[in-house]
This record gives structure tokens, sequence and C-alpha cells, in this order.
């Protein structure tokens, strides 16, 4: 691998089958069989569950966005959470229980069991591939974040080359491991949604949750480009200056709360990077030959794909698919209406449908960018 090239993916629940879109089209446009064109994967959350598929086929990249675009194309929410009724109310019995102190302190309190998820991580991951891909030279590293709720600490656990330390910083660190399933369980741990989980002893949860730069990890792995593919919107063009036609002037119910939570937790801190990255840049060219190599550090370049769609609008138009009874629990959470629902429905419609659109949306993004594509990857 004579390259430093990053791939970068954020988290976003559901929302992850966009990027799925995106590596497809990549698979395209790169010829048949190539290898993996990035040594550096970087994973938060649903991002790492892609991320370390990526790893495991790092020697045949049109193999691994092949795999992972069918794994994403049949997923069914049942294959990552219970949706069942009883486990529905089960998990809310803890979660009020626990306003009490009357629940069992050993087990992690969230409103729905992810149970499911680990069987479908074990059955279509090889985690043995990914150190004989580094032992072979097709991988330089591949980094899982999540956060540990013992000490606020954002954690990058990263399976590497030897010559890559760890490092720790303010309310940060990264931490060699023998990446597996507990990994992966930790970083998608959505706080509330799903249940922390236990590596070592200490509880973790979501990746996105107190990261407060998704780059990091990759400049700290020694990357010089990135790749980044975000799931948020903000980048789409749009009339900025068209003011809101319909201003809902209701409290906020608490459906539309975490909606906006989770919007903090898996956009903005990845928007915010990106935005500062790219003045840092923009200034760096304007300096003179020498002042340049004291910012040797920086990442030369970098491509980011983003939707071009709004991805609440499109969770709008397959609210029906989900099961009824998170349907009947995203409502009895105050949403009153379809719309109030959709932002935070976007991050746990596993369905066939919804996916489907996305990685549809991703794929014809990144056709549109091939030019750009094409370019960022020639050495």
């Amino acid at each position: 691998m004579n390259n430093n090239n990053a791939l970068i993916l954020s988290g976003g629940g559901a929302r992850a089958a966009y990027q799925v879109g995106v590596l497809s089209a990549m698979g395209r446009i790169l010829p048949k069989h190539s290898p993996l064109p990035f040594s550096i994967l970087c994973g938060t959350s649903a991002g790492a569950l892609n991320a370390t598929m990526l790893a495991s086929y790092a020697d045949n990249f049109s193999k691994a966005v092949s795999t992972l675009a069918f794994v994403w194309r049949h997923l069914t929410p049942d294959q990552i959470y219970n949706v069942g009724r009883w486990p529905v109310a089960s998990s809310l019995t803890k979660t009020l229980m626990s306003l009490f102190h009357l629940h069992n302190h050993d087990s992690s309190i969230a409103l729905m069991d992810n149970a499911p998820l680990e069987e479908l991580l074990r059955n279509h991951l090889d985690f043995s591939r990914i150190s004989h891909a580094i032992d072979n030279q097709q991988l330089k590293a591949l980094a899982i974040t999540a956060m540990s709720y013992s000490t606020g600490e954002s954690t990058t656990f990263f399976q590497g080359t030897p010559e890559i330390n760890p490092w720790q910083g303010n309310r940060r660190k990264g931490v060699i491991a023998n990446l597996g399933v507990d990994h992966l369980l930790a970083s998608s741990a959505i706080p509330t949604i799903f249940p922390a989980h236990k590596i070592d002893e200490h509880y973790y949860g979501d990746g996105a949750i107190r990261q407060k730069s998704a780059i990091y990890p990759a400049l700290k792995l020694g990357a010089n480009k990135l790749f980044i593919i975000g799931v948020s919107g903000n980048r789409s063009a749009k009339k900025w200056s068209a003011p809101d036609t319909v201003i809902d002037s209701s409290a906020p119910s608490m459906a539309q709360i975490l909606g906006q939570l989770l919007n903090s937790a898996f956009i903005d801190n990845l928007e915010d990077d990106i935005y500062q990255l790219e003045i840092m840049n923009n200034l760096i060219r304007d300096l003179p030959e020498e002042k340049k190599a004291l910012h040797q550090n920086l990442p030369t370049e970098t491509l980011i794909i983003s939707p071009s769609q709004e991805l609440n609008a499109i969770a709008h138009q397959h609210l029906s698919t989900l099961p009824k009874n998170i349907r009947v629990l995203l409502k009895a959470a105050g949403g009153s209406t379809s719309e109030k629902i959709s932002s935070a429905a976007s991050y746990l419609l596993f369905t066939p449908q919804y996916c489907k659109a996305l990685m549809d949306l991703g794929y014809q993004d990144a056709m549109w960018e091939k030019e750009r594509i094409i370019a960022f990857l020639r050495d």
C-alpha cells in the first residue's frame, strides 16, 4: 500500500446505507478486482460496520462493496433490533424503572434491544482477515471510535501496522486493539436507543457522542488525503435566503428532540470539521513555500461526498415500512404527525425500501462526482 489515503465513514444508523451507494459507485469506477484504494479506514457507529467490511476484503474492493451492498439491500429491522410487542414493552418498563433506581445495575438501559445485530455481524464479518490485510500491506489501519461512559473520553480502538502509536489527548485517545464484534456494538450503541456495550471494565456508547473531530483519528494514523462520506444534506444546493414557509409554533415533542440530538451527534461535528479543514487548506495554499513546510501534518486534499437530497424527506416517504410497534413507540414519544418523527426515524429505518433509496442516491451522487473521485485516487 503506497498511499496514505483515508476513508472516513461517519455514523447515522440506517443513514449509513447512503455510504454503501457511494462505495458501490466507486467499485464501478475503479477496475474490477482492484485492491482497497484507501490505506486507512476510520468508522464511527454504523460507519464502523461499513469500514470493517471493507477492511476484511482489502484485497478486492469490488467484492467488498458488492458484499456490503448485498447485506444492506436485504436488511430488515428485525436483524438490527427486536421489533416484537413484548421486547419493546420490556425495554420501556426497564427504562421507567431506572428512573426510580429499581433496575438491575448490571443491565444497560435503552428503549430498544439490539441483540439481533450481534448475530448479523458474526454472520457477515471475518475479523481474522483484517490482520491478514495488514500483514500483506493491503491496509495500514482500521479505526473504530466509541465513547466511554465512565471517563467521557472519545476512544478510538485501532488495529494497524507496528509503527502506529497510541495517543492521549483532551478527552480523546487511541488504543491498540484486536478489533472484534464488541467494538462494533460499542461504537453503534446510540444513547437511549440501544444499550451501552461493555469492553473490559468500561461501558461504551456511540462513537459520535463526545467526538470533537471525526477526522482526528485519521490524522493520528498518518493520513494526508481524506475521502469523507457524510450522511447530511447540509452541503446540498438549496436556497439559503429563502424564508421558511411554515413555522411550527408548538412545543417540540420527544421525537423531535431526539431527532435533533441525533443530528447534533452524527452530523454537526463532521460538518464543522470539513468547514474548518477547508479554511485551513485554503490559507495554507497562499503561504510561502517555507511556511507551508510547517503544516505538512494537515491533509493536502479532501473530497467530500454527501447527500444531494434531504434524508429526512426520504425517511418521511418510507415511514410506513417501519414495524408497527416502532411507529407506535415514536408516536408515543410525541410525534403526533409523521413529519415530526421523520428525523428520528431516519436513523432507525433499516428497511429494504429506505436503504435502497439511500443507496441509489449515494450511487447517483458519486457518479456525478466521478471525475473528482478519479482525480483524488490518482497517485
